[in-house]
């Protein structure tokens, strides 16, 4: 099969094609994770997937393109993670319980992707070569948070926030939890369950009615 004639609909795709692209996907996490942005070359990943470089090349069509990829698939089992843990409490107090636990647990859980996903932040990489945590990103982590809040307050569990305040509590919420995976690449061994008490407790008596 040509390249000009190469699927690109993933219902399209083979079980091998999509074996074989979660594969180069995988190595290239690794690559990334191991050695850096700047080092993760095509023709490394290729040599760590045991493949040529002509291999990734058949089911990617740029280094942009890949890279893109990590950083798809790594917002998509996030959500995965999350949102069906959120869906299963009943209080706001427990989802946003919950919410923290589930985050922090994700990212330990999955370090070299997410170590990946930073690399490329960092380095201003996107399938555009631009920087780009976009706006509708931001929104996409954000307003759970906030929806959590509002219905706590509409409950009588938490205490009065306004819009602006309510962004604020979701912004520190969101950056205790990013901090804490900066956290664990710098130090590996950190006590994960002991941070998340911390955080639950610091978050429980902050939005306390």
């Amino acid at each position: 099969m040509s390249k000009k004639n190469k699927p690109t609909n993933q219902k399209q795709m083979s079980f091998i094609e999509k074996a074989r692209r979660a594969q180069i996907v995988k190595c290239a996490i690794e690559t990334i994770a191991e050695v850096g942005y700047t080092q993760a070359s095509l023709g490394e990943i290729a040599k760590r997937a045991k493949i040529s470089k002509g291999v990734i090349s058949y089911h990617f069509a740029s280094k942009d393109e890949l890279l893109e990829q990590i950083c798809i698939e790594y917002y998509i089992a996030w959500q995965s993670y999350i949102s069906p843990r959120l869906e299963a409490q009943k209080s706001p107090k427990e989802m946003l319980r919950v919410y923290i636990e589930s985050n922090l647990a994700f990212v330990a859980e999955n370090r070299q992707h997410f170590f990946a996903v930073l690399e490329l932040v960092s380095k201003n990489i996107t399938a555009g070569g631009e920087l780009q945590l976009s706006a509708d990103h931001d929104e996409a982590v954000l307003v759970p948070i906030e929806n959590i809040l509002a219905q706590g307050v509409q409950e009588g569990l938490f205490r009065k926030f306004t819009k602006s305040s309510a962004r604020v509590m979701a912004l520190t919420i969101r950056n205790a939890i990013d901090g804490f995976t900066m956290e664990l690449i710098r130090k590996p061994h950190l006590d994960v369950q002991e941070y998340t008490r911390e955080l639950v407790t610091i978050f429980d008596i902050s939005t306390k009615n």
